[in-house]
């Protein structure tokens, strides 16, 4: 066959990219071909980074060790560990909280909550970088709404807290609020643990301000902040809710500009609201008060209530006896999400729930005859103890 010195370029061209694609066959997307530069993301050290995370992981000593060294990367490893439904991760974090456990419980928990557009994150950094000139080390939990469509979260929150992020005191770890308690139960507690083994002094956990998710933070917190809004009609609706009552102060934010005026009037509001409770266990009077964090006023004024709180609690031991009760709460907790687990992991129980789910589709028996036969099925049959 003759070749014209144009079809034979074109001809070795041809048979160089096939040998290229032959070499992908066999070693993956990551190859580095010849000839061909490879992007940032697949280069050589990347490569070799993939190859150590997919490795064997640390050894458990080495976790602590780093964690009290206050190494970020592997406190983060940790949580990812803790986070993960992989029972080998489970295992060893479970490990590494232990021996971290003892370094633990030095640090102040504060919760903050309010409804999604009320500035959490603008306050919480505000109030982050304002901690951290008085020289404490701050840990930020903040828990990411989860889509109950396709259950995704942003995770945004690093992104929102752009000054915060870059302190050097400073950690923020966002996690997806999933469908446990409002997305903060024993994972999130767990990472409480880590962070202050790491030495981080006040730990902040945003909650997503919906559903149970501030009952599942006001049990792991000494302090419970509530962040409202002025004039978005709320104010006795706020009452109502309950979340008052697990209230340790109200923090009207954005009072600032043309809104200020209307903020002092909702403080006022809060006020007279609040002296209808009964006065709490621990004889505290919940404080009401104002602050613009894009503005960052009255962030002073909000730490001045955190640390009377935290006087008063110490001073009359109320502090120690709300967190051997939260101690408690969690074992409960945990208790409950177990059994739960290990219920919808029982296969027995699968078979009988899928033939009962068909029975109440087609109105054979209703739904709470149906979950009374799976239930039976798990403690007679399924359930091996």
């Amino acid at each position: 066959m003759h070749f014209s010195k144009n079809n034979y370029s074109k001809f070795t061209n041809i048979i160089a990219f096939a040998d290229m694609d032959k070499k992908k066959e066999h070693t993956g997307a990551l190859h580095k071909v010849d000839g061909i530069k490879p992007a940032k993301s697949t280069s050589e050290t990347s490569i070799q980074k993939i190859k150590l995370n997919k490795g064997k992981l640390p050894s458990t000593k080495l976790f602590v060790k780093k964690i009290l060294e206050g190494n970020i990367s592997y406190l983060s490893r940790a949580i990812t560990l803790v986070e993960s439904t992989n029972p080998k991760h489970g295992d060893k974090a479970s490990k590494i909280l232990q021996a971290c456990l003892p370094f633990a419980s030095n640090a102040i928990r504060i919760g903050i909550t309010g409804v999604p557009g009320v500035g959490k994150s603008t306050f919480i950094e505000a109030f982050g970088l304002y901690l951290i000139k008085k020289s404490k080390k701050v840990a930020v939990l903040a828990i990411d709404p989860s889509s109950s469509i396709n259950k995704g979260s942003i995770l945004g929150d690093k992104t929102r807290m752009e000054q915060l992020v870059k302190a050097p005191n400073a950690y923020i770890r966002p996690s997806s609020a999933g469908d446990s308690l409002g997305g903060v139960a024993r994972k999130t507690r767990e990472a409480i643990t880590l962070c202050e083994a790491a030495g981080f002094d006040t730990i902040i956990i945003e909650t997503v301000g919906v559903g149970q998710s501030e009952t599942a933070v006001h049990s792991m917190v000494d302090f419970f902040l509530l962040l409202k809004l002025s004039g978005a009609g709320d104010e006795l609706q706020g009452i109502k809710r309950g979340v008052i009552e697990m209230a340790d102060a109200i923090v009207i934010n954005k009072a600032d500009g043309d809104n200020l005026k209307k903020a002092k009037l909702a403080e006022a509001e809060f006020k007279r609201a609040l002296h209808l409770y009964p006065l709490k266990k621990n004889n505290w009077q919940p404080k009401v008060t104002t602050c613009s964090a894009i503005d960052n006023i009255g962030i002073e004024n909000v730490y001045a209530i955190i640390k009377a709180y935290l006087k008063l609690t110490k001073d009359n031991d109320y502090f120690n006896e709300k967190r051997n009760e939260q101690n408690k709460f969690w074992v409960f907790e945990t208790i409950n999400e177990q059994l739960k687990q290990d219920f919808y992991a029982n296969k027995e129980v699968n078979k009988i729930l899928q033939k009962v789910l068909e029975q109440v589709q087609q109105h054979q028996i209703t739904p709470f005859n149906a979950a009374k036969k799976v239930l039976d099925s798990y403690k007679n049959k399924g359930h091996k103890l």
